[in-house]
């Protein structure tokens, strides 16, 4: 476990080492996969009921593949952690908590003032996402 792990949720933390798609989806006994760039988190759907941790790499702060990953996901119902891991960066959390990620273990460690002023930083969102606040045009007319 890394120790710049930031975590979202009120469970303990995934213990169990991450392994890929193909390792998971050829074994029986995992509950954590690795979801690399590129790769369709959809394979992983038929299996959301035996998983604890996704993990979702980011290899470059720019590749913004990770945050359809993360959406496929918490639509498709799952409700375990979803861990962004790698190049990610304070003033991406707060979107890619709206996707649905609930833990990251970037490869810097973020500075915890500048991340909670970030997360406060806006009041109102503008469009539905898979964290289900409720945007501000329903707010303001129902």
């Amino acid at each position: 476990m890394t120790d710049t792990l930031l975590r979202f949720r009120d469970d303990e933390p995934h213990e169990e080492p991450a392994v890929s798609i193909d390792a998971f989806l050829g074994q029986s006994n995992a509950t954590a996969v690795r979801i690399e760039a590129g790769e369709d988190a959809r394979a992983l759907i038929p299996y959301l009921d035996r998983l604890a941790l996704v993990e979702i790499d980011f290899p470059r702060f720019r590749d913004g593949r990770g945050y359809s990953s993360a959406r496929i996901l918490r639509e498709a119902g799952y409700k375990g952690e979803i861990r962004a891991s790698g190049d990610v960066l304070v003033d991406q959390i707060v979107f890619m908590r709206r996707c649905g990620f609930d833990s990251f273990a970037p490869y810097a460690p973020i500075d915890e003032t500048v991340l909670a002023a970030t997360l406060n930083r806006f009041d109102y969102v503008y469009q539905h996402a898979a964290d289900n606040a409720v945007p501000v045009w329903k707010l303001r007319h129902g």
